[in-house]
């Protein structure tokens, strides 16, 4: 069995068929009058509407223009300002779409849309004969490399899985030769720079320790410290492309540890090399939104950083000042109940009149629960609470009861019925702001705090805190065996 591999020849033929145009073709479309004219030739359409779209972080679709198909399939968009640079997309009817870039304001292209890549005629414009070659060398390649990794997996055969082998690194040998010809004749193209960005960075060979072992994480700290190596952070282009978002997410949420203090370091380090202004308010927004709306546990804290370090001391200088005002009362809400800081102080009644602060309440660790005896969740969790709190009471752990309701009737009620028979209180001076003090915006809600009230987690159901309470008292004990 054989099968047709890459020559580097592919580019010579990728240079007759597109007919690419020297690189100082770019600067000559670019003295072009003001303005932009795109215009397409595709067969098997006429007399019907197709949009021009770009992408913007992780939104596909932000529609630039609208235009009418004649009856011999011609299209043409012109306005009188130019296009935001980027990866575009032409979106046809029955949800069909192809991408181009828009590196020069002035193209003409020609395609059947059975076959863009391979039908793709390039008329006018530099940018999409370089993004066309490589796309259809790309393609072929799957076309050829499929066969070979069928064979692969049905082979078990060791020369046959070896010549096979062989036959992939031909084709990735070849892909090389072509890509970095290609790099090297338009390295000014947009396209070129847009492939570049999708190339991860090459690790070098593992470390040896000492111990003669391999530093298992060299490689890795390598990757994640120059992950954004081929990708230029100057240039505002690269966010209206398909590609930058998932970079950042990719660094920020799997090449770093999920914690607050690793989140909010990475952060501050990619903004600190994002000079481009789309890239670096991309990043900012990203950021601050994906964790402030995160329903893991403390990542509010991410949230809190980004307001005070870059929405609130005038960094995110495109945000007007209504929006700067909710995240700073947002941010002033949470950072006193961050994980980690001790909780607010709260002075409340029992049923009886008698007062309890929340700093006086003596326990090994605090289970403050907030809660109204006419929530119905709160109705189905707290009899669960009260299992819970009964079989573990004698491991030290107290409940700390607030209701939010100030009229007591209900709440005496249903404390009687229930037999709760741990700390039951309420708000009978209406001196506590639940919602700003606590964050508490719907019932029930448990925070735990440990011995000296210092929130250890929050926000958490009654059926995670067997495991919770298992884990802190292992660790508790681990430390202390360790003193």
């Amino acid at each position: 069995m054989s099968y047709r591999i890459f020559s580097p020849m592919l580019f010579l033929a990728a240079v007759l068929l597109f007919g690419i145009e020297p690189q100082s073709a770019i600067a000559q479309a670019k003295k072009k009058s003001e303005g932009h004219r795109i215009q397409f030739k595709i067969k098997g359409y006429s007399d019907t509407t197709a949009v021009i779209a770009h992408y913007y972080g992780d939104n596909q679709y932000i529609p630039k223009d609208t235009a009418r198909f004649d009856s011999k399939g011609n299209l043409s968009f012109d306005g009188k300002s130019e296009l935001p640079e980027g990866v575009y997309l032409l979106v046809l009817p029955r949800n069909r779409y192809v991408e181009f870039v828009v590196g020069e304001q002035f193209q003409s292209m020609e395609f059947d849309t059975i076959d863009a890549i391979s039908s793709m005629k390039i008329k006018e414009g530099v940018e999409n004969q370089v993004f066309y070659s490589y796309q259809r060398l790309m393609s072929q390649m799957g076309r050829d490399a499929a066969p070979i990794r069928a064979a692969m997996s049905a082979t078990k055969n060791p020369d046959s899985t070896a010549k096979l082998r062989a036959n992939m690194e031909a084709i990735d040998k070849d892909v090389k030769v072509f890509r970095d010809k290609l790099f090297a004749d338009f390295p000014n193209t947009f396209s070129v720079k847009l492939f570049k960005a999708a190339l991860d960075p090459e690790a070098p060979a593992p470390r040896i320790l000492p111990n003669g072992r391999k530093d298992s994480l060299y490689q890795f700290l390598y990757y994640r410290d120059h992950f954004f190596d081929n990708i230029d952070l100057t240039d505002d282009r690269m966010v209206r492309t398909p590609l930058f978002h998932n970079k950042v997410e990719q660094y920020i949420q799997k090449l770093t540890l999920q914690i607050p203090d690793s989140i909010n370091f990475y952060a501050d380090k990619l903004l600190s090399m994002a000079k481009s202004k789309e890239a670096y308010k991309y990043i900012v927004w990203w950021i601050t939104n994906t964790y402030e709306k995160s329903q893991i546990m403390g990542m509010d804290a991410v949230f809190v950083h980004m307001a005070k370090n870059y929405y609130l001391n005038g960094k995110a200088y495109w945000v007007d000042s209504a929006v700067v005002s909710k995240i700073r009362e947002r941010a002033k809400i949470l950072e006193p109940i961050l994980i980690g800081k001790k909780a607010p102080n709260m002075w409340l009644t029992d049923s009886s009149g008698k007062l309890y602060t929340l700093d006086g309440f003596k326990a090994k660790s605090t289970i403050l629960y907030f809660w109204d005896p006419n929530c119905g969740h709160c109705q189905k969790e707290t009899p669960k609470l009260l299992e819970f709190w009964e079989k573990n009471k004698a491991r030290g752990i107290d409940v700390y009861s607030v209701t939010i309701d100030r009229k007591p009737d209900d709440w005496k009620k249903y404390i009687r019925e229930k037999k709760l028979g741990w700390l039951n209180v309420w708000d009978s001076y209406t001196a506590t702001d639940f919602k700003n003090m606590y964050d508490i915006y719907s019932t029930p809600v448990i925070y735990i705090l440990d011995e000296n009230k210092k929130i250890l987690a929050k926000r958490i159901g009654v059926e995670q805190l067997p495991d919770f309470y298992d884990n802190y008292f292992r660790d508790k004990l681990g430390k202390a065996t360790k003193e």
